[in-house]
């Protein structure tokens, strides 16, 4: 059985809408018909409304693909954070590890031109002793007063206007790689 959703498409005028634009029949599979009730359900009843919200989306995406950019998911805030998403090309990375922590700095290109800057650092812990040296082999092993501080780690993500902006914010080698890409088109089309 296929289910068959009636949606309105008006136009707005100055004194309200337009009644008289021809409605549009959107046909929904059985499978899918799930989907679309939760869809409902979500948007307060306005199903138009989520669709169109979904339409946006989409159109913005697959735009920005067609631009040489992809949808970007980043995580950003203490330990495991919230996710974040935008449409952006990563134009360079830097890290800088040791024995106890990886820090990445990744660098994008909005579609607006803005710089997003992300930066995440592993979860890192320390021993000490009670006159706040570094505990040594003694905390592995658990003998002596010993104080442990773990820190959870997280990432950053910080929005900037310019290339000028961007400098005081990464790491010298990160900021000369991706002033080197600045200029550089994000399409170019061979004519072969």
């Amino acid at each position: 059985m296929t289910m068959h959703i009636l949606l309105r498409i008006v136009r707005a005028q100055p004194q309200g809408y337009d009644d008289t634009v021809p409605n549009k029949t959107i046909y929904v599979s059985d499978s899918d018909l799930p989907i679309y009730q939760r869809a409902q359900e979500l948007a307060g009843d306005n199903l138009s409304a989520a669709i169109a919200n979904a339409l946006r989306r989409f159109v913005d995406v697959e735009e920005s693909r067609k631009d040489g950019f992809d949808e970007v998911v980043v995580r950003v805030g203490p330990g495991a954070g919230r996710k974040v998403r935008f449409v952006g090309l990563l134009l360079g990375e830097w890290a800088d590890s040791s024995w106890d922590h990886y820090d990445v700095t990744r660098v994008y290109r909005g579609r607006s031109g803005k710089y997003v800057v992300h930066a995440a650092r592993t979860p890192t812990w320390r021993a000490t002793d009670s006159q706040g040296k570094p505990a040594g082999w003694r905390s592995w092993i658990g003998m002596g007063d010993v104080n442990y501080t773990v820190d959870p780690g997280g990432s950053t993500l910080e929005v900037v206007e310019t290339l000028e902006q961007l400098k005081d914010k990464v790491p010298p080698q990160l900021f000369e790689l991706v002033a080197k890409s600045a200029d550089q088109p994000m399409v170019e089309d061979l004519d072969i």
